[in-house]
Protein backbone atom coordinates (compact mmCIF):
# COMPACT_ATOMS: atom_id res chain seq x y z
CA UNK A 1 0.00 0.00 0.00
CA UNK A 2 1.23 3.49 -0.80
CA UNK A 3 -0.14 7.02 -0.50
CA UNK A 4 -0.72 8.57 -3.89
CA UNK A 5 1.59 11.17 -5.42
CA UNK A 6 1.65 12.12 -9.07
CA UNK A 7 4.65 9.89 -9.69
CA UNK A 8 3.21 6.97 -7.71
CA UNK A 9 -0.12 7.30 -9.52
CA UNK A 10 1.46 7.13 -12.96
CA UNK A 11 3.67 4.22 -11.94
CA UNK A 12 0.65 2.32 -10.62
CA UNK A 13 -1.40 3.05 -13.74
CA UNK A 14 1.42 2.29 -16.17
CA UNK A 15 0.04 -1.11 -17.35
CA UNK A 16 -3.34 0.45 -18.18
CA UNK A 17 -1.84 3.55 -19.77
CA UNK A 18 0.33 1.39 -22.03
CA UNK A 19 -2.62 -0.43 -23.61
CA UNK A 20 -5.98 1.25 -22.92
CA UNK A 21 -7.92 -0.84 -25.44
CA UNK A 22 -7.07 -4.00 -23.49
CA UNK A 23 -7.56 -2.52 -20.02
CA UNK A 24 -10.56 -2.42 -17.72
CA UNK A 25 -11.67 0.39 -15.40
CA UNK A 26 -14.17 -0.72 -12.75
CA UNK A 27 -15.54 1.79 -10.27
CA UNK A 28 -17.74 1.82 -7.22
CA UNK A 29 -20.18 4.77 -7.23
CA UNK A 30 -21.11 6.04 -3.74
CA UNK A 31 -18.07 7.43 -1.97
CA UNK A 32 -15.91 6.76 -5.02
CA UNK A 33 -17.35 8.60 -8.03
CA UNK A 34 -20.07 10.38 -6.05
CA UNK A 35 -19.46 12.04 -2.67
CA UNK A 36 -21.32 10.56 0.31
CA UNK A 37 -24.27 12.77 1.26
CA UNK A 38 -26.68 12.79 4.19
CA UNK A 39 -29.60 11.52 2.09
CA UNK A 40 -28.68 8.78 -0.37
CA UNK A 41 -31.24 9.94 -2.95
CA UNK A 42 -29.34 13.22 -3.33
CA UNK A 43 -26.08 11.60 -4.40
CA UNK A 44 -24.76 12.21 -7.91
CA UNK A 45 -21.49 12.23 -9.82
CA UNK A 46 -20.14 15.78 -10.23
CA UNK A 47 -19.61 17.06 -13.75
CA UNK A 48 -15.82 17.51 -13.27
CA UNK A 49 -15.65 13.75 -12.62
CA UNK A 50 -18.01 12.80 -15.45
CA UNK A 51 -15.88 14.67 -17.99
CA UNK A 52 -12.77 12.44 -17.74
CA UNK A 53 -15.00 9.38 -17.18
CA UNK A 54 -16.65 9.98 -20.55
CA UNK A 55 -13.24 10.11 -22.23
CA UNK A 56 -12.14 6.93 -20.44
CA UNK A 57 -15.36 5.19 -21.51
CA UNK A 58 -14.56 5.91 -25.15
CA UNK A 59 -11.00 4.66 -25.07
CA UNK A 60 -10.67 1.73 -22.65
CA UNK A 61 -11.61 -1.85 -23.33
CA UNK A 62 -14.05 -2.15 -20.43
CA UNK A 63 -15.51 0.59 -18.26
CA UNK A 64 -18.16 -0.32 -15.69
CA UNK A 65 -19.67 0.95 -12.47
CA UNK A 66 -20.22 -1.58 -9.70
CA UNK A 67 -22.75 -0.55 -7.08
CA UNK A 68 -24.76 -1.78 -4.15
CA UNK A 69 -27.64 0.23 -5.56
CA UNK A 70 -29.94 -0.98 -8.30
CA UNK A 71 -28.20 -0.76 -11.65
CA UNK A 72 -30.73 1.71 -13.07
CA UNK A 73 -30.23 4.04 -10.11
CA UNK A 74 -26.45 3.85 -10.44
CA UNK A 75 -26.79 4.73 -14.14
CA UNK A 76 -28.97 7.71 -13.27
CA UNK A 77 -26.40 8.94 -10.72
CA UNK A 78 -23.53 8.65 -13.18
CA UNK A 79 -25.61 9.88 -16.14
CA UNK A 80 -23.64 7.90 -18.70
CA UNK A 81 -25.63 5.33 -20.64
CA UNK A 82 -22.87 3.89 -22.79
CA UNK A 83 -21.11 1.90 -20.05
CA UNK A 84 -22.14 -1.21 -18.12
CA UNK A 85 -23.52 -1.16 -14.57
CA UNK A 86 -23.34 -4.02 -12.10
CA UNK A 87 -26.08 -3.41 -9.54
CA UNK A 88 -27.28 -4.89 -6.27
CA UNK A 89 -23.83 -6.29 -5.46
CA UNK A 90 -23.70 -8.46 -8.55
CA UNK A 91 -27.35 -9.44 -8.79
CA UNK A 92 -28.02 -7.13 -11.76
CA UNK A 93 -26.16 -6.45 -14.98
CA UNK A 94 -27.28 -3.46 -17.06
CA UNK A 95 -25.25 -3.33 -20.23
CA UNK A 96 -24.41 -0.16 -22.08
CA UNK A 97 -27.37 0.97 -24.16
CA UNK A 98 -29.76 -1.59 -22.65
CA UNK A 99 -32.96 -0.57 -20.90
CA UNK A 100 -33.58 -3.67 -18.76
CA UNK A 101 -31.06 -5.26 -16.39
CA UNK A 102 -30.24 -8.96 -16.49
CA UNK A 103 -31.13 -10.48 -13.11
CA UNK A 104 -29.19 -13.40 -11.71
CA UNK A 105 -31.81 -16.22 -11.74
CA UNK A 106 -30.57 -17.81 -8.51
CA UNK A 107 -30.87 -14.52 -6.65
CA UNK A 108 -34.27 -13.72 -8.12
CA UNK A 109 -35.74 -16.96 -6.77
CA UNK A 110 -35.05 -15.80 -3.21
CA UNK A 111 -36.22 -12.19 -3.55
CA UNK A 112 -39.75 -12.67 -2.14
CA UNK A 113 -38.75 -13.70 1.43
CA UNK A 114 -36.32 -10.77 1.65
CA UNK A 115 -38.97 -8.30 0.59
CA UNK A 116 -41.60 -9.75 2.93
CA UNK A 117 -39.24 -9.56 5.91
CA UNK A 118 -38.15 -5.99 5.15
CA UNK A 119 -41.68 -4.76 4.51
CA UNK A 120 -42.75 -5.97 7.95
CA UNK A 121 -39.73 -4.36 9.62
CA UNK A 122 -40.16 -1.04 7.82
CA UNK A 123 -43.64 -0.82 9.34
CA UNK A 124 -42.11 -0.82 12.84
CA UNK A 125 -43.09 2.17 14.95
CA UNK A 126 -39.64 2.13 16.56
CA UNK A 127 -37.78 2.41 13.25
CA UNK A 128 -40.06 5.21 12.14
CA UNK A 129 -39.53 7.06 15.42
CA UNK A 130 -35.76 6.73 15.07
CA UNK A 131 -35.93 7.87 11.41
CA UNK A 132 -34.42 4.68 10.00
CA UNK A 133 -35.00 4.80 6.24
CA UNK A 134 -35.89 1.77 4.16
CA UNK A 135 -34.67 1.16 0.62
CA UNK A 136 -36.28 -1.45 -1.62
CA UNK A 137 -33.67 -2.69 -4.10
CA UNK A 138 -35.85 -5.52 -5.40
CA UNK A 139 -33.67 -8.52 -4.50
CA UNK A 140 -31.99 -6.68 -1.60
CA UNK A 141 -33.56 -4.45 1.05
CA UNK A 142 -31.65 -1.88 3.07
CA UNK A 143 -31.96 0.01 6.35
CA UNK A 144 -30.17 3.38 6.49
CA UNK A 145 -29.54 5.42 9.64
CA UNK A 146 -27.16 8.10 8.35
CA UNK A 147 -28.54 11.47 9.45
CA UNK A 148 -31.00 10.04 12.00
CA UNK A 149 -31.50 12.36 15.02
CA UNK A 150 -29.90 9.76 17.31
CA UNK A 151 -27.64 7.63 15.12
CA UNK A 152 -26.49 5.42 18.01
CA UNK A 153 -30.05 4.48 18.96
CA UNK A 154 -30.97 3.96 15.33
CA UNK A 155 -27.99 1.67 14.80
CA UNK A 156 -28.93 -0.36 17.88
CA UNK A 157 -32.44 -0.86 16.52
CA UNK A 158 -31.07 -1.89 13.13
CA UNK A 159 -28.79 -4.44 14.81
CA UNK A 160 -31.92 -5.99 16.31
CA UNK A 161 -33.36 -6.15 12.78
CA UNK A 162 -30.21 -7.96 11.65
CA UNK A 163 -30.56 -10.55 14.39
CA UNK A 164 -34.15 -11.26 13.39
CA UNK A 165 -33.18 -11.55 9.72
CA UNK A 166 -30.43 -14.04 10.48
CA UNK A 167 -32.84 -16.07 12.62
CA UNK A 168 -35.05 -16.38 9.54
CA UNK A 169 -32.18 -17.66 7.42
CA UNK A 170 -31.52 -14.44 5.52
CA UNK A 171 -28.10 -12.92 4.97
CA UNK A 172 -27.05 -9.59 6.50
CA UNK A 173 -24.36 -7.28 5.22
CA UNK A 174 -23.11 -4.08 6.86
CA UNK A 175 -21.95 -0.99 5.01
CA UNK A 176 -21.34 2.61 6.01
CA UNK A 177 -24.38 3.31 8.23
CA UNK A 178 -26.51 0.84 6.32
CA UNK A 179 -27.66 -2.74 6.84
CA UNK A 180 -28.61 -4.84 3.83
CA UNK A 181 -30.85 -7.89 4.00
CA UNK A 182 -29.93 -10.28 1.20
CA UNK A 183 -31.03 -13.64 -0.18
CA UNK A 184 -29.25 -16.71 1.23
CA UNK A 185 -27.00 -17.12 -1.83
CA UNK A 186 -23.47 -15.98 -2.60
CA UNK A 187 -23.91 -12.35 -3.57
CA UNK A 188 -21.20 -9.73 -3.70
CA UNK A 189 -19.57 -7.26 -6.05
CA UNK A 190 -16.84 -9.73 -6.91
CA UNK A 191 -19.40 -11.99 -8.55
CA UNK A 192 -20.37 -9.29 -11.03
CA UNK A 193 -16.78 -8.17 -11.57
CA UNK A 194 -15.61 -11.68 -12.40
CA UNK A 195 -18.45 -12.12 -14.90
CA UNK A 196 -17.43 -8.95 -16.73
CA UNK A 197 -13.75 -9.87 -16.80
CA UNK A 198 -14.45 -13.32 -18.21
CA UNK A 199 -16.47 -11.81 -21.06
CA UNK A 200 -13.56 -9.66 -22.27
CA UNK A 201 -9.99 -10.35 -23.26
CA UNK A 202 -8.14 -7.85 -21.13
CA UNK A 203 -4.53 -7.57 -20.06
CA UNK A 204 -5.10 -5.58 -16.89
CA UNK A 205 -7.84 -3.90 -14.86
CA UNK A 206 -8.29 -1.63 -11.89
CA UNK A 207 -11.07 -1.43 -9.35
CA UNK A 208 -11.65 1.58 -7.10
CA UNK A 209 -13.83 1.45 -3.99
CA UNK A 210 -14.21 2.83 -0.50
CA UNK A 211 -16.23 0.34 1.57
CA UNK A 212 -16.12 -3.24 2.85
CA UNK A 213 -18.40 -4.35 0.02
CA UNK A 214 -15.58 -3.44 -2.37
CA UNK A 215 -13.18 -5.93 -0.82
CA UNK A 216 -14.87 -8.74 -2.77
CA UNK A 217 -14.17 -6.84 -5.99
CA UNK A 218 -10.52 -6.49 -4.96
CA UNK A 219 -10.42 -10.24 -4.41
CA UNK A 220 -12.06 -10.94 -7.77
CA UNK A 221 -9.38 -8.95 -9.59
CA UNK A 222 -6.59 -10.75 -7.79
CA UNK A 223 -8.20 -14.13 -8.43
CA UNK A 224 -8.47 -13.23 -12.11
CA UNK A 225 -4.72 -12.69 -12.18
CA UNK A 226 -4.08 -15.97 -10.39
CA UNK A 227 -6.32 -17.78 -12.89
CA UNK A 228 -4.72 -16.18 -15.93
CA UNK A 229 -7.75 -14.10 -16.90
CA UNK A 230 -5.69 -10.91 -16.30
CA UNK A 231 -1.96 -10.27 -16.27
CA UNK A 232 -2.14 -7.34 -13.86
CA UNK A 233 -4.64 -5.88 -11.39
CA UNK A 234 -4.69 -2.65 -9.42
CA UNK A 235 -6.90 -2.26 -6.33
CA UNK A 236 -7.46 1.41 -5.51
CA UNK A 237 -8.75 2.30 -2.05
CA UNK A 238 -10.69 5.54 -1.71
CA UNK A 239 -9.93 7.15 1.62
CA UNK A 240 -12.28 9.17 3.84
CA UNK A 241 -12.84 9.68 7.55
CA UNK A 242 -15.08 6.59 7.45
CA UNK A 243 -12.75 4.32 5.47
CA UNK A 244 -12.77 0.79 6.92
CA UNK A 245 -9.27 -0.32 7.92
CA UNK A 246 -9.63 -3.37 5.66
CA UNK A 247 -9.74 -1.12 2.59
CA UNK A 248 -6.51 0.59 3.57
CA UNK A 249 -4.89 -2.78 4.30
CA UNK A 250 -5.94 -4.41 1.02
CA UNK A 251 -5.48 -1.52 -1.40
CA UNK A 252 -2.46 -1.35 -3.69
CA UNK A 253 -2.91 2.40 -3.90
CA UNK A 254 -4.84 4.93 -1.78
CA UNK A 255 -6.44 8.12 -3.06
CA UNK A 256 -8.27 10.79 -1.11
CA UNK A 257 -12.01 10.64 -1.71
CA UNK A 258 -13.86 11.21 -4.98
CA UNK A 259 -11.41 14.02 -5.82
CA UNK A 260 -8.63 11.43 -5.80
CA UNK A 261 -10.67 9.17 -8.07
CA UNK A 262 -11.13 12.09 -10.44
CA UNK A 263 -7.33 12.42 -10.48
CA UNK A 264 -7.09 8.74 -11.49
CA UNK A 265 -9.63 9.24 -14.29
CA UNK A 266 -7.82 12.33 -15.54
CA UNK A 267 -4.55 10.38 -15.70
CA UNK A 268 -6.26 7.53 -17.57
CA UNK A 269 -7.90 9.96 -19.99
CA UNK A 270 -4.61 11.75 -20.67
CA UNK A 271 -3.21 8.57 -22.24
CA UNK A 272 -5.85 8.57 -25.00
Amino acid sequence: MQDVTTAALHDALAPLLADPARSGVLLDVDGTLAPIVRHADDAHVPEPTRTPLIRVARGYGLVACVSGRRAAIARRMVALGSITYVGNHGAELLRGGATTPEIDPEVERHAAPVRAFATAEWASDELRRLRVRGEDKDVICAFHWRGAPDEDAAEAAVRDVAARAEAEGLVTHWGRKVLEIRPPVELHKGRGVRRLLEERQLVCALYAGDDRTDLDAFAALREAVADGVLERALCVGVRSDETPPEIEAEADLLVDGPAGVRQVLEALAAAL
